[in-house]
């Protein structure tokens, strides 16, 4: 059996969210910001008549801050019940992995980025980092704030 993800880059780094997660993927659009948000939150868009909550990843995984471009694209993905944008540098393609051959995240101390991930996987030579997508979102959702 196999899990199909689809990869992106953030800088020189490869990660990956399972494809059922994605709803869609957008051109870049200026998120509008929103006041006592944390800093990983850019602020919200417009998507169809729904408030879109914007996560800059690069922050959220302790990285720097994206300075968002007209190539940075915007993954659409659904965590629980709510919908998140995830600004991402650009998107890849579409990777099946082996189930048996996800590895976990080694143990490396209580580091920022590794409790964002779900696990690991190679892929002709690169390093995959899997998101878990669940552990991006902060509680309370967003949405309700909004």
């Amino acid at each position: 059996m196999s899990r199909q993800l689809i990869t992106f880059q953030l800088g020189d780094q490869v990660l990956g969210v399972d494809i059922m997660a994605i709803r869609e993927i957008r051109a870049w659009s200026p998120a509008t910001p929103l006041p006592n948000v944390p800093t990983h939150i850019r602020g919200v868009v417009n998507l169809r008549g729904v408030v879109l909550p914007v996560l800059d990843l690069r922050c959220r995984l302790g990285w720097g801050m994206t300075d968002p471009t007209a190539r940075h694209v915007i993954i659409v993905v659904r965590v629980g019940e709510q919908m998140q944008g995830i600004i991402v540098d650009a998107v890849n393609d579409i990777v099946a992995v082996p189930t048996d051959e996800m590895q976990p995240v080694p143990d490396m101390g209580e580091g920022e980025a590794s409790r964002f991930l779900e696990g690991l996987a190679t892929i002709e030579g690169r390093m995959i980092l899997v998101l878990a997508l669940d552990r991006l979102v902060d509680q309370p959702p967003l949405a309700d704030a909004a």
